[in-house]
């Protein structure tokens, strides 16, 4: 009667497993490389108004 048991048991937990699919998706996957670079554009800020101030030491 046991082993009747221990069999069943094993059956409903094997019976339970979980499963995993791996699928391809259906659309191609994108990927978006719109980077914005602005610190090319504060570098050459700054060193235009080093230069000004460097010019125009009398300014400040």
């Amino acid at each position: 009667m046991k082993l009747i048991i221990i069999l069943y048991s094993a059956l409903i937990l094997a019976s339970c497993t979980p499963t995993v699919q791996v699928t391809a998706p259906d659309k191609p996957i994108e990927i978006n490389l719109n980077v914005k670079i602005e610190h090319e554009i504060k570098v050459k800020v700054d060193k235009e108004l080093d230069e000004i101030f460097d010019e125009d030491s009398e300014l400040f």
